[in-house]
């Protein structure tokens, strides 16, 4: 792999550049932890991924735009702080609450908790994860979780 790049679908058959890493900018552990979530916040608005692609030595990650990202009280940067997990309650209700951070020492650290459809949520423990997300702004992976006997989402 030699580059990442995220396109948007424009609603019309159209795909317009949005972002792009080559592998000098990001090692490979962390172009497949990017490729692993499920939505992508970047100057204050939020993609969704609706396709992930390969093109020869290209990765592609196609995204449908949702809007603008509502901040939420309790969030904070780590930019230059290293590379953390946030594990926030998927209730629109509780305001997306932060529950847990966990720091990590690799992408490949990450990539443990993206994999899960139930994960161990420190201090807390078993959760069902309901999505995955990498916040550019704010430089951090989030999972939003849900308890397991929590059959619907808010």
């Amino acid at each position: 792999m030699k580059k990442l790049t995220y396109f948007i679908h424009d609603g019309k058959g159209g795909y317009d550049p949005l972002f792009e890493y080559s592998a000098g900018d990001v090692g490979l552990d962390e172009f497949y932890a990017r490729q692993l979530c499920t939505y992508f916040v970047i100057k204050g608005s939020q993609y969704e991924l609706v396709s992930n692609e390969m093109d020869g030595e290209e990765e592609i990650l196609v995204l449908e735009n949702r809007g603008r990202n509502n901040s939420v009280l309790d969030e904070k940067s780590y930019r230059g702080s290293g590379i953390h997990v946030e594990f926030r309650r998927y209730l629109e209700s509780e305001n997306y609450r932060l529950i847990s951070t966990v720091p990590c020492r690799t992408h490949l650290d990450v990539i443990r908790y993206l994999l899960k459809d139930i994960t161990d949520v420190p201090n807390i423990g078993q959760m069902a994860v309901t999505s995955t997300e990498i916040d550019e702004d704010r430089g951090v992976y989030v999972l939003y979780v849900k308890d397991l006997h929590e059959s619907h989402i808010e």
